[in-house]
């Protein structure tokens, strides 16, 4: 039999393939948030470049900028703990996959906890840096450290907004294995701001000035 003369897909073949790209063989949801993902790397390329200019910059008055006032060893604790979360992340998709949705409601409130913990030492960390004078408007150094580590810091709370979205679905009864590319999606978002911050921190802590 010729392809002119297949005959047709039933309905729920055709349903199966809707949301696939042509020649991709993914999902339209999972490519859109690949090309988000890749314009991402672009704005936060961007932003680090823009620190590395200015990371030394005092500006005429000769202020502090925050390489006088780092607490490398507490951020470093920060830094774990966001990482971590990428671990409890993979354990709710698996979980969930496997049908067992209590298991990913567990795992999907231990990763906003623990990026709520990163957060908390975010926070911590900037009024720390206020504390000893170190302000956004202080100088190019300070302007380009808060913008930088800002910036991850609110897509690290769109994070959280939304594996907690997942986990209230969960709690409903809406969050069932067949959704499992949904955690995924968000999953693969997860992984990005947390090894975004490898580069981060890895530029801002760890190169010397």
């Amino acid at each position: 039999m010729t392809a002119a003369t297949a005959a047709p897909a039933t309905p729920g073949e055709s349903t199966a393939h809707d949301d696939h790209g042509p020649s991709t063989g993914i999902s339209n949801t999972k490519l859109a948030m690949w090309l988000f993902l890749g314009s991402e790397c672009l704005l936060f390329g961007g932003l680090i470049s823009t620190y590395l200019l200015y990371k030394t910059r005092r500006g005429p008055d000769n202020r502090a900028i925050p390489t006088d006032v780092f607490d490398i060893p507490f951020t470093s604790i920060s830094s774990f703990v966001l990482l971590m979360s990428s671990l409890t992340m993979v354990l709710a998709l698996s979980a969930l996959t496997r049908g067992d949705n209590h298991g990913a409601r567990v795992w999907l409130l231990a990763t906003s906890m623990l990026g709520g913990v990163f957060i908390g030492g975010q926070v911590y960390e900037f009024t720390s840096f206020l504390r000893e004078g170190v302000g956004f408007t202080n100088n190019p150094a300070s302007s380009a450290f808060y913008a930088l580590t800002g910036f991850h810091g609110v897509h690290v709370s769109l994070g959280i907004v939304m594996l907690m979205s997942l986990f209230v679905a969960s709690w409903q009864g809406k969050l069932r294995p067949e959704h499992s590319e949904t955690v995924e999606i968000v999953g693969l978002y997860w992984h990005f701001v947390d090894v975004v911050w490898i580069f981060i921190f890895t530029v801002i802590y760890l190169v010397p000035a």
